[in-house]
């Protein structure tokens, strides 16, 4: 077995037992994301609040309304009962977000929705959060 070696915050190299974990490079926040009771009322409080405009998702950014002028991205969309839709998640720009995922159950946190384009995760300590690919390009 090898051990795996990482870089820490401080670019100091961790080892993590047995396991092959390598860091997913520049993983910037990408986008904020509100569920809401009530998406129009939200929608207005968080343009209002960041002097911003949310529009209505593209094809593929799924329901609801997001800003697409500044990063991170801050987006609203209607409360329900999925994985993403009760809390506010901090999503992570990846290049791969399927080798990301192998990344977080080898670091002891949770794949709770898997896909290919985005996937809501939890750490090791059961906060969620998400990951979604990187836009071509950037």
């Amino acid at each position: 077995m090898r051990q795996a070696l990482i870089r820490g915050r401080h670019g100091q190299e961790v080892r993590l037992g047995s396991v092959i974990v390598r860091p997913v490079p520049a993983s910037p926040l990408s986008l904020i994301e509100f569920p809401a009771d009530d998406p129009e009322r939200a929608r207005r409080f968080w343009a209002e609040l960041l002097g911003v405009e949310l529009g209505a998702r593209q094809a593929g950014e799924g329901a609801g309304w997001q800003t697409h002028s500044a990063a991170p991205a801050v987006g609203v969309h209607a409360r329900g009962r999925g994985p993403g839709d009760s809390f506010s998640l901090p999503y992570f720009a990846v290049p791969d977000v399927v080798e990301a995922l192998e990344r977080v159950q080898a670091l002891g946190g949770s794949v709770v929705h898997p896909g290919e384009a985005w996937a809501i995760c939890t750490d090791s300590e059961g906060s969620p959060f998400g990951l979604a690919r990187e836009a071509v390009g950037g």
